[in-house]
């Protein structure tokens, strides 16, 4: 694996799953309370001993440089790094990335100098966990030129991914995208080519890719320079060459989720309280999450009533019920709090006196959610300050709705109270 270098693509603006992604890149989003989208990737690939991981980006990159720069540096006497290389301008490329193929492409010249064999290339808004060496592995035996890794599915979940056909040796033949209706059905494949038993081939007859390619060192070259007019892998580049090269499925079947919007992003983490089997689990002894080490003090609970939740480290919780919530480090709530079915990011800093008494009469709102407040199916981010007797419900089941001048949005029916934003007391959503 050390001939191996892994590419994460941090992906786009990130529309989709905004306004988490308004002041931060997408791979930057925190997840399950402490960490960030970026860690499950990178984590993947240290535990897969690939030391050698570039971050690829371009949209609101500061946040993201700054937590890996913190979170992964090696010792000088392992030859591995992570490192993020955002968009430039340069006197032969004045445009940004115009795709994922754009994005390596134009950081060729960097891969090229580099003694690797082969290119690992991942998202990074995936979360699962993965054994890269066995990926790799299966690159090696079968001479393939381009793995990907597909994930099996039944017919419900098929029309929203882009699908595949394999022969008996597990080659990649034809390719269809979100296809429905007749189209869909002629996808149909026998996945027990790919290891499925009988019984789970007939519940999931279709392959999806995840967007998790590994390529032969002088195939990807060839690729991206043969047709630069090609900007996408998942689109343009990988189903052009399946009558080209050796292109091979890997069967991962397993917890995969890709955190595309805010819809996903919310139940994947609330998925993570789930018990007693949470569909994926930080409690991984052998393959272990990774990010930034804080050093923060234990959470302090005063007389709080707390069910199926995750509460992370450095957080005062006051006489207040948690309920199926995931809480982020640093969070304060006061008494007489209900969370019900929440995400509560935290803060990246503590205020000072952040163990006061709740005081309702303070003309500024401090960080954290105010006593007496009811936050139910909610996403509250980084550093907002919810005042006192504040009651987040759309009980009008608002599916879409705008309000930054007052500091959250409605996305997909769920209430996303933005970074740094003031929710004054007594405000009811």
């Amino acid at each position: 694996m050390k001939r191996v270098l892994g590419i994460i693509l941090g992906g786009g603006a990130g529309t989709r799953l905004y306004p988490l992604t308004k002041v931060r890149a997408k791979p930057a989003v925190p997840l399950a309370g402490k960490h960030r989208l970026i860690d499950i990737p990178i984590s993947n690939c240290i535990n897969s001993d690939v030391l050698k991981i570039y971050v690829l980006t371009q949209f609101n990159s500061a946040s993201l440089n700054q937590h890996i720069s913190r979170s992964y540096a090696f010792s000088g006497f392992q030859q591995g790094f992570v490192e993020v290389l955002a968009a430039q301008q340069t006197p032969e490329n004045k445009q940004w990335f115009q795709g994922t193929a754009d994005a390596v492409r134009q950081y060729l010249w960097l891969f090229r100098d580099l003694d690797v064999d082969d290119y690992l290339v991942l998202s990074g808004d995936h979360l699962y966990r993965m054994d890269f060496r066995q990926f790799v592995q299966h690159h090696h035996e079968t001479n393939a030129d381009i793995t990907l890794s597909v994930l099996p599915i039944d017919e419900k979940r098929a029309s929203s991914f882009g699908l595949m056909k394999i022969n008996s040796q597990g080659r990649i033949v034809d390719f269809s995208e979100k296809p429905t209706g007749e189209a869909l059905r002629h996808m149909q494949v026998d996945t027990t080519t790919l290891g499925l038993s009988p019984e789970e081939a007939k519940i999931k007859p279709y392959i999806a890719s995840m967007g998790i390619y590994v390529f032969k060192r002088n195939v990807l070259m060839e690729l991206l320079n043969r047709r630069p007019e090609y900007t996408d892998f998942g689109k343009e580049i990988i189903p052009r060459s399946a009558h080209l090269f050796n292109l091979q499925a890997y069967l991962f079947n397993d917890y995969w989720e890709d955190i595309g919007t805010i819809d996903s992003f919310f139940n994947a983490n609330l998925a993570l309280v789930k018990q007693p089997n949470p569909p994926f689990s930080f409690y991984d002894r052998d393959a272990p999450i990774y990010t930034r080490a804080r050093y923060l003090p234990p959470t302090k609970q005063l007389a709080c009533q707390v069910t199926q939740s995750m509460i992370s480290e450095g957080c005062v919780l006051k006489d207040c019920e948690i309920h199926n919530s995931v809480i982020g480090i640093r969070t304060r709530i006061d008494s007489g709090c209900t969370v019900r079915n929440s995400l509560v990011m935290g803060a990246d800093y503590y205020q000072s006196d952040f163990e006061r008494s709740s005081d309702c009469d303070l003309n500024a709102v401090p960080l954290g959610i105010g006593s007496h407040s009811d936050i139910q199916n909610a996403i509250i981010d980084k550093n907002a300050r919810i005042g006192c007797q504040v009651k987040i419900l759309n009980k009008d089941r608002v599916e879409e709705a705008d309000c930054e001048k007052q500091g959250f949005c409605i996305r997909e029916g769920i209430v996303t109270v933005l970074k740094d934003a003031t929710l004054p007391n007594g405000t009811v959503i």
